[in-house]
């Protein structure tokens, strides 16, 4: 029969970035117009505005007594016969770090997906790194790019990933505090126990942490049907089944079994899960995880049933 799926180049950061900001105006105004997000437009996704030590103004309010006179805005207490303090806004940027695994098997695409998993992986990170640094955040990417808050974060995320692409695997986390959030993107496809064996550390050192399960359709669907070679491209092992469709029903049983032992662990841990298909819409993905990072319990979107 004819292949299916390939394994495809690796996507450039700078032509990935456009498509990226266009998922990232891609999130529904009615997001926008909740109250926890739309009071953190500028501030951050995470609620924090608030009266505090700052530079920005925050609100003018009744002068309470017992309160310092140095406080009280004169101009705007003759306005009327109250007398009224300038209250300034409390800043406390976040960091978010960001990571998109590129091992070889993000590489693959199918007939059936819009885009390869590893191309669906870099548009969301930089989409996600395109929103936040409009909420001020301070975006990161570890090993590749230090934290920084400017409203060019993705832009300058790309050029960063253009001198030092991202490797295959998870990342070091050494760099990251505690109080961080970390978004991982990638396929997940090792057994449970070894992914995490890696996370939980991170969990117990207070890390917030948010995985996004890239799969693209063919992986949970499993369409083969006759004699069908399959190629491991982590090792390149390849395997001839007589007749692929015998073992489909087993597949996907065990496929949809190890997500959901996935999920479920993760969720044990604190952190949230989220997956999503390459026939989907990426901004799907990208408004889950906004939900997620704004601490609204919003629910996950999923890759499917199958």
């Amino acid at each position: 029969m004819a292949a299916i799926g390939h394994i495809v180049e690796r996507t450039s950061s700078g032509e990935v970035l456009s498509r990226a900001q266009m998922r990232a105006r891609l999130i529904p105004d009615c997001m926008v117009e909740a109250k926890r997000i739309a009071n953190t437009v500028i501030s951050g996704w995470h609620g924090r505005r608030k009266r505090g030590i700052g530079e920005n103004f925050w609100q003018f309010r009744p002068y309470s007594d017992g309160e310092s006179l140095s406080r009280i805005d004169w101009r705007r207490s003759a306005r009327d016969d109250h007398t009224y303090v300038r209250d300034r806004e409390w800043e406390a940027a976040h960091t978010i770090w960001l990571w998109a695994d590129l091992s070889p098997s993000m590489m693959y695409k199918s007939k059936f997906g819009a885009v390869s998993k590893e191309s669906r992986a870099l548009v969301l990170m930089l989409a996600l790194a395109e929103i936040l640094a409009r909420s001020g955040e301070r975006i990161g990417c570890p090993g590749v790019m230090e934290p920084v808050s400017a409203r060019n974060a993705a832009e300058r995320l790309a050029a960063a990933l253009m001198h030092t692409p991202l490797s295959g695997g998870l990342p070091q986390t050494g760099m990251i505090r505690a109080v961080s959030d970390l978004v991982l993107i990638g396929d997940f496809l090792d057994p449970v126990d070894t992914i995490m064996a890696r996370l939980a550390p991170l969990a117990r050192r207070g890390m917030r942490g948010h995985i996004v399960e890239i799969a693209d359709p063919a992986e949970e669907s499993f369409p083969y049907a006759g004699r069908t070679e399959f190629t491991d491209p982590e090792t390149g092992e390849k395997l001839t089944a007589g007749r692929a469709e015998i073992v489909g029903d087993d597949y996907r049983r065990a496929y949809i079994a190890r997500r959901d032992s996935l999920g479920e662990t993760l969720r044990h841990l604190g952190w949230t899960f989220t997956p999503h298909r390459t026939d989907h819409l990426a901004s799907e993905a990208l408004v889950a995880v906004h939900m997620y990072l704004s601490g609204m319990p919003g629910r996950a979107t999923h890759g499917g049933q199958l």
